[in-house]
């Protein structure tokens, strides 16, 4: 059907290096499932079957004021509409 764009975030951590590699894994394993749980909802509202992800970047995003650090990604899909639906 078309191409389409999806962002998110995941839940925000204090940025200390104390625990750094199991803050990190934490944001990405919430930020999948938020993805996940973003591209169903999307694939519904715009009528669609299913979606194939074209491109992903994900980076990190960093608040001096309140000391907190997360993980925004952003997600290129194909949206697909089976023949006869919808």
């Amino acid at each position: 059907m078309a191409e389409h764009v999806f962002e998110t975030t995941s839940g925000r951590v204090s940025d200390t290096l104390a625990h750094r590699n199991e803050l990190w894994e934490r944001c990405y394993a919430e930020l999948m499932a938020r993805a996940r749980t973003g591209l169903e909802q999307e694939i519904l509202r715009l009528g669609g079957s299913c979606a194939h992800v074209l491109d992903e970047s994900i980076d990190s995003r960093h608040d001096g004021a309140t000391g907190e650090t997360w993980l925004h990604g952003r997600f290129t899909y194909m949206l697909y509409r089976r023949s006869g639906s919808g």
